[in-house]
């Protein structure tokens, strides 16, 4: 899942002043805050990070819209609040085949859109369909691909009913799903919103079946299934979510709505939490981390977060389409100096792309730092297209004072050890989103957040023609390396197969791992229910506010 980002655009500012009291960001106002009316409003207040691109789930990508569909939609099953193993969900329960490739979910009776409608399991057929469509162009799609014959559809070759999609509702309230092969993790792939389902005659209304851009995700339009539903979207300001009187299990949702504040500007979001404006902020800035431990040493967190930071080559643009060009911007970065005198957070280094310990598998480091063996690469490409020095390359990144000091940190090790100099390009988040998907960069920044914890979450990406690569790197060893690997029933094949996938990356660098998340929050002690998770994920329907400060 992308991760998100910061913008100090005076546009979204205006936004937000709208919004917040401009007295509050600077302490000075008298009214109640937000926290302080919070407990009787049962209202939570969130800050987002970035403004999501898309509130349809079957085109979302990005961290933000995760917290927000979560809100508003559910699957077939729903994670438990501490572990995020898989718990009953729109499926009361469910049966696994001998061979564990057939499931079948028996759906609840009292599962209903928040129209009212009854949910079926022919809404989940549908929306599977709709994913998979090759019109649509869902970045997202590949995550249905281990449906039988999914491929076969969502490449043109064939229509849903001539592939028999395993996909097939055998009652109104019965689901059957037949997978390619075995997946010990496939449980867990349903609570990410591309399998969610969407309400099929609001989608029919508004012609969104393969379009994009329709207006059937705006609030007065939007009929989910989750526990709250969707009252106001106003752009770069505040989504707000309320509770869903229609939901199965309404009785269990103790908050009655929740306030997600797209603030981008990290420094902007800490003023506003110190101000009560928000309960939990998204990130903190590493410069600010020694004040906050000492003024809020129980409200600043620092979880486990399943993600890896890294940039993006485009090996279609010269210089990056030279294998030593690539392999000596790698060697040239001090990853360590970079988490230990930039990020200060308890990052660690990237010398792998899939986090250690991911679902159990610990890849050999190899994204090492040797900056004299850069330079001989370098000197080796300059030399033979008779240059003296490369031409200033250009860095893209989105919006934000964290993303801007570890491309400044990376510019002076590149310079350093290369004589590299490097043009700073930064965007507001969704122009850099489809700037990067339309390849128009040289290097741009990335981060990735697990989807579920296994290490194909990780190296699926990298397949050839894969949506969410976008490097123009292809590699067919790879490709075959990544298949043996999801579809192998024995741990030490898998392992093995995605290390061959590491071992790829690593000789070809298609991407420069630079280090490993920490999720660094503040988070007011009122927030009851909310539990360190690998994947940052918390079902709200378990969280609460309570005037008894949490331990």
């Amino acid at each position: 899942m992308h991760s998100n980002s910061s913008s100090n655009k005076q546009t979204h500012l205006v936004g937000l002043i709208g919004l917040l009291c401009l007295a509050w960001l600077l302490q000075g106002c008298s009214q109640p805050s937000n926290v302080e009316t919070a407990l009787d409003k049962g209202i939570l207040h969130f800050g987002l990070g970035a403004e999501p691109q898309h509130l349809d789930p079957h085109l979302a990508t990005s961290v933000a819209a995760h917290n927000i569909l979560s809100a508003l939609l559910e699957g077939l099953v729903s994670e438990h609040p501490k572990t995020l193993k898989p718990v009953p969900g729109v499926a009361h329960r469910w049966e696994q085949s001998k061979d564990g490739k057939t499931y079948i979910f028996y759906l609840r009776k009292d599962a209903h859109w928040s129209n009212g409608d009854p949910l079926t399991a022919h809404d989940f057929v549908y929306s599977f369909r709709r994913i998979l469509n090759p019109n649509l162009g869902a970045q997202y799609a590949s995550m249905l691909h281990p449906l039988k014959n999914a491929r076969l559809y969502h490449e043109g070759k064939k229509t849903w009913e001539e592939a028999k999609v395993g996909a097939v509702a055998t009652d109104d309230y019965i689901l059957e799903i037949t997978l390619e092969h075995p997946i010990p993790y496939f449980l867990e792939l349903l609570n990410h919103y591309s399998w969610f389902p969407v309400h099929r005659p609001t989608l029919e209304k508004f012609e969104a079946f393969e379009k994009m851009g329709t207006p059937w995700t705006k609030p007065a339009n939007f009929v989910g299934n989750g526990p709250f539903r969707l009252i106001d979207h106003q752009i770069n300001s505040v989504i707000s979510v309320g509770k869903n009187e229609h939901y199965w299990d309404a009785s269990s949702v103790q908050l009655k709505g929740i306030r997600f504040y797209p603030i981008e500007a990290v420094d902007t979001e800490e003023r506003a939490y110190r101000a009560g404006f928000l309960h939990l902020t998204q990130s903190v800035s590493a410069d600010r981390i020694d004040f906050l431990k000492e003024k809020y040493p129980k409200e600043l967190h620092f979880e486990p977060y399943l993600g890896t930071y890294f940039y993006r080559f485009n090996l279609k643009s010269p210089p990056f389409d030279d294998l030593r060009v690539r392999q000596a911007f790698s060697l040239a970065i001090n990853r360590q100096r970079l988490v230990d005198k930039v990020l200060k957070g308890g990052q660690s280094p990237a010398n792998t792309f899939t986090p250690p310990g991911t679902g159990g598998f610990y890849p050999k480091p190899q994204f090492l730092y040797d900056p004299q063996k850069a330079k001989q690469l370098l000197d080796s490409y300059l030399s033979e297209k008779g240059l003296e020095r490369l031409p200033p390359v250009e860095l893209t990144y989105n919006t934000s004072e964290g993303h801007k000091k570890v491309a400044e940190a990376l510019h002076g090790m590149w310079k350093e050890a290369l004589g590299v100099e490097i043009r700073l390009l930064n965007m507001e988040w969704k122009v850099f989103l489809s700037t990067v998907s339309k390849g128009e960069f040289s290097l741009a920044r990335a981060g990735w957040i697990g989807d579920y914890v296994d290490p194909h979450t990780f190296l699926h990406m990298w397949r050839s023609g894969e949506g969410l690569n976008m490097t123009g790197w292809a590699n067919a060893p790879y490709d075959q390396a990544l298949k043996l690997g999801e579809t192998s029933n024995s741990e030490k094949e898998r392992w093995e197969n995605f290390q061959k996938c590491e071992d790829l990356l690593a000789m070809e660098f298609p991407v420069l791992p630079l280090y490993f998340y920490v999720h660094l929050t503040l988070r007011h002690p009122t927030v009851r229910g909310w539990y360190p998770t690998l994947l940052d994920h918390h079902p709200y329907k378990h969280v609460y506010l309570s005037k008894e400060e949490s331990p």
